[in-house]
């Protein structure tokens, strides 16, 4: 076996505080926020004078982690483009439970719809929403059966 699961997503972002509120509103915990500096993280990350201040946010199954780190130094550069179609990591999807009510919490906090909720077939209800620092959140409410969902991946 060449990989024992997978840890974390990494997110580089400018407002570390706002990321934190609206993953927190998404229903991650915080399990730590801490600045990270010194040679060992240069080499990690091939850049010199690095200096971050990352929070790790869990999941409430406590099986995934997302890394939010802000660099201090040297500062962060722009990503380019933050639309569905563009190229590389593109979102990050959750399982929710109400997406209604999901996505409306997630616009308190300045989120924004990036088209419809939609629903495929009678199985999901979907939707991506735009957070923090143009970062995609795809969110999908599971409606119909396990059996029904197993049915239809099945089929594909």
């Amino acid at each position: 076996m060449t990989i024992l699961r997978m840890d974390h997503v990494g997110i580089v972002v400018d407002d570390l505080a706002n990321a934190i509120s609206f993953f927190t509103e998404l229903g991650l915990a915080l399990e730590v926020e801490m600045p990270v500096e010194g040679q060992w993280v240069d080499r990690v990350v091939g850049l010199e004078g690095v200096e971050v201040d990352i929070a790790m946010m869990r999941t409430p199954d406590g099986q995934s982690r997302i890394e939010l780190t802000r660099f201090r130094s040297p500062a962060s550069v722009s990503a380019g483009h933050t639309s569905p179609n563009a190229l590389g990591i593109r979102r990050i999807m959750f399982a929710v439970q109400d997406i209604d009510d999901v996505v409306a919490r997630l616009r308190s906090r300045g989120a924004d719809l990036l088209g419809d909720i939609a629903q495929y077939e009678d199985l999901y209800r979907l939707c991506y929403v735009r957070g923090p620092e143009g970062i995609i959140v795809a969110l999908a409410e599971q409606i119909g059966s396990p059996q029904a969902v197993a049915t239809t991946l099945e089929r594909s």
